[in-house]
């Protein structure tokens, strides 16, 4: 592998169970290719600790290539890192300089609890998408694709939405740890298609509700959620989130 060689501090959350208090521990990683992914470096660490007889740093990942949303981490203050629509797998360290001291924490939110090092719990979100985050009326088998038509706007606005990968990162980089970029971009998935319409009102108020129960704070328009989402979702589905909730409120006093 070509690359310049780095060396690096790192100051990693250590923590080892839910009910650890955690803290802060040191390493020093050296000689480090600037071509290796942030997950790789940290496989590096991580086989010399194991070495050392020490226990590995715990994290979450799996594709590695940006799809899935498993990873994620604060580096240094932001969520995934102060790179712009990117996830951790997808960082580079030649984003860093030599002898940088990076500290790596996991997400901090009540809903979110550690369950060791930088894995949280993220279960609520699979909690969320299941109390009405998908169409279960019968479509039949499927139609030729021209025969829904479908405004180009709304297709692309729907798509956008859908890209969500539920990492987190909104729910870590808000003050208030709230969850309505990810669940507003649920919502306008499908209130902005046809498929989506029959279940539209029960579905907005569904998983509003649920997402109040998991203990997610509300929206202050602050838009770190847009700025640290790895896809750019637009916090303009927290504002149609928030159309159809009263929309569905407003039918059901009718």
């Amino acid at each position: 592998m070509s690359g310049k060689r780095i060396s690096l501090t790192l100051k990693v959350w250590r923590q080892e169970s839910a009910k650890d208090a955690g803290k802060m521990a040191t390493y020093e990683v050296k000689d480090i290719n600037d071509e290796m992914s942030f997950l790789e470096m940290l496989d590096v660490l991580n086989e010399q600790l194991v070495t050392k007889g020490e226990r590995p740093i715990t994290f979450d990942h799996d594709c590695r290539e940006g799809i899935c949303g498993a990873c994620g981490f604060v580096i240094n203050g932001h969520a995934h890192s102060k790179e712009k629509e990117i996830t951790v797998c997808q960082l580079h360290m030649r984003k860093f300089q030599d002898g940088e001291t990076l500290v790596l924490e996991p997400w901090r939110a009540k809903a979110f609890p550690v369950l060791q090092d930088l894995m949280v719990d993220r279960s609520a979100f699979d909690r969320i998408q299941a109390a009405g985050g998908y169409t279960s009326v019968h479509t039949g088998s499927a139609v030729d694709a021209n025969s829904i038509l479908i405004p180009k706007v709304d297709a692309d606005a729907a798509f956008d939405a859908a890209t969500c990968i539920g990492c987190g990162a909104c729910v870590a980089s808000c003050k208030n740890a709230s969850a309505m970029l990810f669940v507003g971009a649920k919502v306008s998935q499908f209130a902005l298609l046809p498929q989506g319409q029959v279940e539209r009102e029960r579905r907005v108020k569904a998983m509003v509700e649920r997402m109040d129960a998991e203990g997610f704070g509300n929206c202050t328009n602050e838009y770190e959620c847009e700025a640290a989402c790895p896809k750019g979702i637009s916090v303009t589905n927290i504002a149609r989130m928030n159309r159809e909730f009263l929309k569905a409120a407003v039918t059901d006093q009718g």
